[in-house]
């Protein structure tokens, strides 16, 4: 087995990371109803600016927020194609799931028929 991880892979886990965190979540909340400056994104959180600027860069890192500087403010927004890896991911889970609990189903059906022929 190898310990490479592909581009997709990478992608994946960075959008993960960037959302298992509330602080970052509820940026991302934010910045579904449009974009805002940085101070206005920290406003809410009870947090020195370092600290916060901290989860803007993860949320960069993780291509779901993109940065723009216009003279002394700097303005975030949401980028949602960089969801799209992590529910592709889902989606391709959630079939597969699906698919081994429908074949877990039929082979218990096959069991209780066996049983009930047997009685």
């Amino acid at each position: 087995m190898t310990n490479q991880q592909n581009t997709s892979d990478l992608s994946l886990d960075g959008v993960f990371h960037a959302l298992s965190d509330s602080t970052r979540r509820a940026v991302l909340a934010r910045l579904t109803t449009g974009p805002a400056s940085v101070s206005e994104l920290a406003q809410p959180f009870e947090m020195a600016l370092p600290s916060f600027m901290q989860h803007l860069k993860v949320l960069e890192g993780s291509g779901l927020v993109s940065t723009q500087k216009q003279g002394r403010v700097r303005t975030c927004e949401m980028e949602p194609q960089a969801l799209s890896t992590a529910q592709d991911w889902i989606v391709e889970q959630k079939a597969l799931w699906e698919g081994r609990l429908d074949r877990l189903e039929s082979y218990l059906d096959g069991l209780q028929a066996s049983a009930n022929k047997e009685e």
